[in-house]
């Protein structure tokens, strides 16, 4: 979270320039781990006599805008698999809403960076925006495997999202290059998706914050303070994102619709 002052009026967000993001998979000698901590993942990597593999989180998503729910997702699923880092991995361009208008990735991606500043084990990559056409989880995934061939890959994404699972590209090899792991929020009924895949259920309570939800109480100039972080809501006042108004078609500079379908990743 971004300091505040002696009146409680919130600061400008953490500066992000101290991060090192993923670029394309033809630049492998780039990194998205995390500057400040180099000697803590390399000491992580090396105990148990060198045999445990790093263990990387992926947290793939639209991030339109990133949440609360995000994060405390993210930081559970660490805490419970022992991960060694979380890269943040905002979607592209997003498969299943072509023709329906998503903020631009730049923003999404500066969001998601402002978000996860405050957090050395949270990192963010450009794989997918930096690709082009659609984003896949499949594509995901296998540059991931290139720019970080030490680590082993949990893909963490929503519960709901897994009841679509079947209909993503190459589905057959995703349980090769990942452990899949679904969230959702308490009292949802945990979609079943075969023993065959292995993937792993966990509710997080925060769950029940969602991006669409914040749209919409935007749209309708109602505060966002706490459902996302504070930086977050300062870049989308900065930018005048999801306001219905603004000058721009799909509701301002984002150049968003008011409707869409739920965030899944695929």
């Amino acid at each position: 979270m971004s300091a505040s002052t002696a009146t409680g009026e919130p600061t400008d967000p953490p500066p992000i320039s101290r991060r090192v993001v993923t670029d394309s998979p033809q630049k492998p000698t780039q990194t998205i781990c995390d500057v400040a901590a180099p000697e803590q993942a390399s000491a992580t990597r090396q105990q148990d006599g060198g045999r445990r593999r790093f263990r990387l989180g992926v947290m793939g998503g639209t991030f339109d805008p990133i949440h609360h729910g995000h994060l405390v997702a993210a930081s559970e699923v660490a805490a419970e698999l022992d991960l060694d880092e979380v890269v943040f991995v905002p979607t592209g361009k997003p498969w299943q809403k072509d023709g329906n208008k998503v903020s631009p990735a730049e923003h999404r991606y500066l969001m998601t960076v402002i978000a996860t500043a405050s957090n050395p084990r949270f990192t963010v990559s450009r794989v997918d925006i930096d690709r082009p056409g659609p984003t896949f989880t499949a594509d995901t995934l296998r540059d991931l495997r290139i720019l970080r061939p030490e680590a082993e890959l949990f893909f963490i994404t929503g519960a709901d999202a897994l009841e679509q699972i079947m209909t993503w590209k190459d589905v057959d090899t995703l349980w090769d290059m990942a452990q899949f792991v679904g969230v959702t929020r308490p009292g949802h009924d945990l979609v079943e998706v075969g023993p065959e895949t292995g993937v792993m259920l966990m509710e997080i309570p925060a769950m029940a914050i969602s991006s669409s939800d914040c749209r919409a109480r935007v749209q309708a100039h109602k505060p966002v303070w706490y459902l996302v972080p504070d930086g977050v809501v300062q870049y989308i006042a900065k930018h005048l994102l999801y306001l219905p108004d603004a000058h721009e078609p799909g509701g301002g500079p984002g150049g968003r619709r008011s409707q869409d379908a739920p965030e899944v990743h695929a």
